[in-house]
């Protein structure tokens, strides 16, 4: 099942996309994608629900926008470092545990609205990753329980100021968080509909221009070991965020490297996950 949400900015609606390829609205079975959904075993009550109502759920015109694919989840944790080909370019050894990060969650937003360039930006840069959203509370859970977990994977861009990330002293927090870093979707895939996640194709452009052009079976950590890993330092929430790595290809990694201006052009696929397109525009 593929789920999407769709309308305005802060007020998404839930819904589907029917395997005819048609948007469904499924507010009347739940008022969002959100903990209390993901918690209560929403996608398989969900999926039984428009087996049963099918055609008859509302339509949604195919031009409308779409949002996050989730509501705001209680946290984004980002892994570093955690392709084979990325830690080359990067002259760094993959680390001998997953690198832990947080992503602000004001930073999400819709899978084509745009990205804005942070005020006093220079470097900003581009990250397709894969994520996976949490369905289940994970806390100590082993790698063989780990996926039982795993509610959906989406599209994610894990736009970067590599200046505020890396220059500026502390966490690198400050260079991820900015408004607009997180463009999730454009829809959630459960995982029936993924037929291997360790073999998906990535790839991303700039002005069309192929930037990065890489495959999940480069991830050092995979998913499982990610969630059990996670688990052992936190409790994983319903809902929540996991966006495991960006394959190689980022504008840092360029000689000279390259980085986003207004104007500019982004778009962006996983295969199963959809496409993403964002054109960057300076901050007001």
């Amino acid at each position: 099942m593929k789920l999407i949400r769709f309308g305005p900015p802060g007020r998404e609606k839930p819904g589907v996309i029917l395997p005819d390829g048609t948007w469904r609205d499924v507010s009347a079975f739940t008022p969002d994608y959100n903990e209390a959904f993901f918690g209560s075993d929403g996608p398989t009550r969900l999926a039984r629900w428009v087996a049963e109502k099918g055609s008859t759920l509302p339509a949604v015109p195919l031009a409308t926008r779409l949002g996050p694919v989730i509501a705001r989840p209680s946290k984004i944790v980002c892994i570093g470092l955690n392709f084979t080909d990325h830690a080359r370019e990067s002259a760094m050894e993959i680390p001998k545990e997953p690198i832990l990060f947080f992503k602000s969650t004001s930073a999400i937003t819709g899978p084509n609205d745009g990205l804005e360039i942070p005020r006093r930006s220079e470097k900003t840069d581009w990250e397709i990753e894969l994520a996976v959203i949490v369905g289940r509370r994970a806390k100590y859970v082993s790698e063989a329980e780990a996926l039982a977990h795993v509610a959906g994977y989406c599209l994610h861009n894990d736009y970067s100021e590599r200046a505020f990330q890396l220059e500026r002293g502390g966490q690198w927090v400050k260079g991820k968080s900015c408004d607009t870093f997180a463009p999730l979707g454009p829809f959630l895939a459960t995982p029936d509909e993924i037929a291997n996640v360790n073999s998906l194709r990535m790839w991303l452009s700039v002005n069309g221009q192929t930037k990065q052009n890489g495959t999940t079976a480069n991830l050092a950590f995979k998913v499982p070991h990610l969630i059990s890993y996670i688990s052992q330092f936190m409790t994983l929430e319903p809902g929540d965020v996991i966006s495991t790595g960006t394959p190689a290809g980022v504008g840092l990694g360029f000689k000279p490297p390259q980085y986003l201006r207004a104007g500019d052009v982004v778009e962006l696929g996983i295969d199963g996950l959809g496409e993403q397109r964002q054109v960057v525009r300076a901050a007001s």
